[in-house]
């Protein structure tokens, strides 16, 4: 009798369900924030600017230290 109560209870809350602290709205799918979608890809394209430079000037480094050009 105590074990269905305590189910009973588990489920219901279930049921209620409960969203996240940091949602407070669901994402529009339809209509997104294109602003934010920008800021992430050229966000992520500079950043891998970044990496690429780095890399050749790396290279270039160690083809000088080691005699290759």
């Amino acid at each position: 009798m105590i074990f269905n109560r305590v189910l009973f209870r588990a489920v219901l809350h279930s049921k209620v369900g409960s969203r996240s602290v940091f949602t407070s709205s669901k994402p529009d799918t339809v209509n997104p924030n294109w602003f934010r979608v920008g800021l992430a890809f050229g966000t992520s394209a500079f950043l891998w600017g970044l990496l690429f430079r780095q890399h050749s000037t790396d290279v270039h480094e160690y083809k000088v230290r080691n005699g290759l050009e």
